[in-house]
């Protein structure tokens, strides 16, 4: 396995800058996963890493060395896709060891490296079909397979379960991350998943317009966001942000949001200067006496939660409630919610305030 480096990386599309000075290490057998809305510009990042997209400016580096002038072949890496590219007329086996055969490798030791990761992968009894006889996750893992034989120095994945339903992609994420304790590879994983993201990585890499937002442990942004796009683009669903003014007291801090004033962190800003404030729906606590009124304007019971989506001061909001609840659409209550579970930030420049 390898240490990855990205120095000063740039990549711009004739006038368009789609990556602007990337500076990220990814650590020796991390599971590192970049996550961010479409064109933030993830998907080149690994692709750049791959040697499928020549960077404009800035070093790549795989186990110390400078890849940037080294065609994909010889980066020591191998990728899987999000559309399989299985070769429809090999069979599983043929698949995991073609590429090995292109190596030239001896016959005893293509044929123990395709049984390994076979096993590993639970393939040993579809090793004689072909891809159009598999269902979806079993094509991934033939895609895992074939590039667990190569024993790279570093894992790609690029979005490999945007292709499965629902039920397929949970069981999935525990299998490649099982696959990853197991092989302790260096690992980068692109998804534009948040939920993904939180479930898998080490740590992950917030991207938004070319530009990393914030790296850290999946908890740490989200209990730790730096800024607004962090804080509301973390979990799902979304962070409620609402305008409010700052005060402080003599008995600590206070939020204005509308008409109703509550209970705040202490943080360093302007006596009444204008705030944004953010609350995570599942902190929200609804039926609370004296708090923010909340109009309920959908009820959404999901079984072992219900999701509320209504209105607070004018602006939209969402409350996730534990187990079922009375409140029907047109309800109006009150909502609760924990000063340190709060989050403040300057509504200029998106920062969190502190």
């Amino acid at each position: 396995m390898a240490e990855v480096a990205f120095e000063q990386v740039q990549k711009s599309f004739g006038a368009v800058q789609v990556l602007k000075h990337v500076d990220l290490t990814v650590r020796d057998g991390e599971f590192l996963v970049l996550v961010g809305p479409s064109g933030c510009g993830k998907s080149t990042l690994l692709r750049a890493l791959a040697g499928l997209e020549a960077v404009t400016h800035g070093r790549i580096l795989i186990g110390g060395r400078a890849v940037n002038s080294l065609p994909p072949k010889d980066r020591d890496i191998a990728m899987v896709f999000q559309n399989y590219a299985l070769y429809p007329h090999m069979s599983v086996l043929e698949n995991l060891t073609f590429a090995l055969k292109l190596r030239e490798l001896k016959p005893a030791e293509i044929d123990r490296r395709a049984r390994e990761a076979a096993a590993i992968l639970g393939l040993d009894d579809l090793l004689d079909r072909y891809p159009r006889h598999l269902s979806g996750g079993q094509r991934q893992r033939v895609a895992m397979g074939r590039a667990i034989v190569r024993h790279p120095k570093v894992f790609l994945f690029d979005e490999p379960l945007s292709n499965l339903d629902a039920k397929l992609r949970v069981q999935m994420r525990a299998e490649i991350r099982g696959l990853h304790q197991r092989l302790k590879a260096t690992t980068v994983y692109v998804t534009h998943d948040q939920i993904e993201a939180m479930t898998m990585a080490d740590r992950i890499v917030v991207l938004n317009g070319g530009v990393i937002e914030q790296i850290g442990a999946p908890l740490d942004l989200y209990d730790d966001p730096d800024n607004l796009f962090v804080a509301g683009f973390i979990w799902s669903p979304a962070m409620n942000f609402f305008g409010g003014y700052y005060e402080r007291t003599s008995n600590g801090a206070r939020v204005r949001i509308g008409d109703v004033t509550i209970a705040a962190p202490i943080v360093h800003a302007p006596q009444s200067s204008r705030v944004t404030v953010g609350l995570r729906p599942e902190h929200l606590e609804p039926e609370g006496e004296g708090g923010i009124p909340f109009t309920v304007n959908v009820v959404e019971p999901t079984g072992a939660s219900t999701e509320l989506f209504g209105t607070v001061a004018g602006e939209r909001c969402c409350v996730i409630c534990n187990g079922r609840t009375t409140l029907q659409a047109g309800a109006v209550t009150s909502l609760r919610v924990a000063p340190e579970k709060i989050f403040l930030f300057d509504p200029d420049s998106g920062r969190r305030l502190r």
